[in-house]
């Protein structure tokens, strides 16, 4: 059996000495003993009641390494994973005629990457939101996955991209990626990289942002949309 956990929208995962004070917006507390510093409290706190946790059977993962919560079958492993299959990664995406932005966020290809680091990946790989998948050569798409892991990399070491209280690691603490952030959030703002002003435009339901000069869509597919 493994306990999985679903953070939702606003779920955070608290790491707590015990006698600590507890936030308004827990919702399930447990308790651990760690071998080094004794007995903590794990509070698991999700102020819009999206997240969840529970009790899930382990099965075979779909690539035969190790096992995986069942509800998890179906999502692709994580970048940093190092079982992670970068061929395959790299045949999936190339197969694929939708945008590179959505194939970045599509789970049963790769899982881990939300809105933020795939716009920073992208602008890094100097490809365009909407370029298919199926353009991509496969030394761009290998480029593309090596810098995403970079960003990976950066956010995980300077704790993440927090820009409110709900966005913080297991001790409570903010994260500082947002001040190396390249497109994200940079509307109206210069390209880090050309001078060019960023722009944003409307993408599922959330925004990309890029730099329309480095990260220009291919002739073809720009007359194509239009």
């Amino acid at each position: 059996m493994a306990l999985l956990a679903h953070l939702g929208m606003s779920g955070q995962l608290l790491l707590r000495e015990l006698d600590a004070a507890g936030d308004r917006h827990v919702r399930i507390r447990l308790w651990i003993e760690h071998p080094e510093h004794g007995e903590l409290r794990i509070d698991f706190a999700d102020q819009r009641l999206f997240g969840s946790l529970a009790l899930d059977r382990l099965a075979a993962a779909p690539d035969g390494i190790g096992e995986v919560p069942v509800q998890a079958l179906h999502i692709a492993r994580d970048p940093l994973d190092p079982a992670f299959d970068d061929a395959a990664f790299v045949a999936a995406l190339r197969r694929r005629g939708s945008g590179v932005k959505s194939l970045l966020l599509d789970q049963s290809l790769v899982s881990g990457v939300g809105n933020i680091y795939a716009d920073e990946a992208l602008w890094r790989a100097r490809l365009h939101p909407e370029t298919a998948g199926s353009v991509v050569g496969a030394r761009k798409a290998a480029e593309l996955l090596r810098l995403l892991r970079d960003v990976f990399a950066q956010a995980l070491a300077e704790g993440g991209t927090s820009f409110d209280e709900q966005y913080v690691n297991v001790n409570g603490q903010a994260g500082y990626f947002a001040h190396q952030l390249h497109s994200y959030g940079r509307t109206g703002l210069p390209c880090d990289r050309c001078g060019t002003l960023i722009v944003r435009e409307r993408f599922m339901n959330r925004s990309s942002h890029y730099c329309p000069k480095c990260q220009r869509l291919a002739k073809a597919q720009s007359a194509a949309a239009k």
